[in-house]
């Protein structure tokens, strides 16, 4: 269970595109009506909470809030006493359900027949502190379990899930290369935060427009494409795995960086795979 810095989320996001993606790849490329990722079955999200709710994860959010989201890696002025204290002061408690987070596919990218308009890549669990800080607690599937393998300042994740629900339903995904998240709702991609506005305007385009937008975004940066091939991917590493877990006894999923490349929706397309524009920081 590792704090991860801002800079090593686009690592971190390919081995949990990985890490999930492989676990549900019976799946991954089913049709789902409309274009609709196929979802994570309930009793699935209810496992993943429950590794969530273990004390010992908890005990580490806490630790996340009193060092306010810096890694354990970077020194604070905080004593290791005063931390132990502010992190059982900090009182994590879940907010809201556990969401799964779904990522633009690369086959819809591709323009593959029946693929979905995006894919399971993680879950996600809201945590608050008495402070009123929050993170966003990442679980991926390995074997019959779950596993914690990222905690992060801020809960885009859920608040967005949330939002699409209060604003009529849809399945909320995120494009990462450009930072948005939309809601995929009637037939339409319609926007849920300012880039995505940006990309797709106020009122949204048809699930076919969207795919020929993203197409000419990144239709020639796909795994296995000259861009690819010329290294050109957003800045992967193939020992991405290795340099995480020096930063800090990393938890990563057990899967190789290789196979992240390979499992990773997109590959660079100029932002890299961001989770956000910045963490926010208590």
């Amino acid at each position: 269970m590792t704090d991860f810095s801002t800079a090593r989320r686009a690592a971190v996001t390919a081995l949990l595109a990985a890490g999930l993606g492989l676990a549900l790849a019976p799946a991954a490329h089913a049709d789902g009506p409309s274009g609709a990722p196929v979802p994570v079955p309930a009793a699935e999200l209810a496992k993943a909470r429950g590794v969530v709710q273990d004390p010992a994860v908890l005990d580490r959010v806490g630790h996340f809030f009193a060092r306010k989201g810096v890694p354990p890696t970077a020194q604070l002025s905080l004593g290791a006493a005063d931390e132990a204290r502010a992190a059982s002061a900090a009182a994590p408690q879940l907010a809201g359900e556990t969401v799964p987070v779904y990522t633009l596919d690369a086959g819809f990218v591709a323009g593959t027949p029946g693929a979905p308009v995006a894919r399971a890549e993680f879950t996600a669990s809201k945590v608050v502190a008495t402070d009123g800080q929050t993170a966003s607690v990442w679980t991926v599937r390995q074997g019959d379990g779950w596993r914690v393998v990222n905690i992060a300042s801020g809960g885009d994740e859920s608040d967005y899930a949330a939002k699409a629900a209060s604003g009529g339903g849809g399945t909320a995904f995120r494009e990462p290369q450009v930072n948005a998240w939309y809601v995929l709702r009637d037939g339409r991609v319609l926007p849920l935060d300012d880039e995505a506005r940006r990309s797709v305007g106020a009122g949204g385009v048809s699930l076919a427009a969207y795919q020929q937008l993203v197409h000419q975004r990144y239709g020639d940066k796909l795994p296995g494409s000259a861009y690819d091939r010329a290294g050109k991917g957003g800045g992967y590493q193939l020992d991405a795995a290795p340099a995480a877990a020096a930063g800090g006894g990393s938890a990563l999923p057990a899967v190789t960086a290789a196979a992240a490349l390979g499992a990773t929706a997109l590959v660079g397309a100029g932002a890299v795979l961001r989770r956000r524009a910045g963490a926010r920081q208590g």
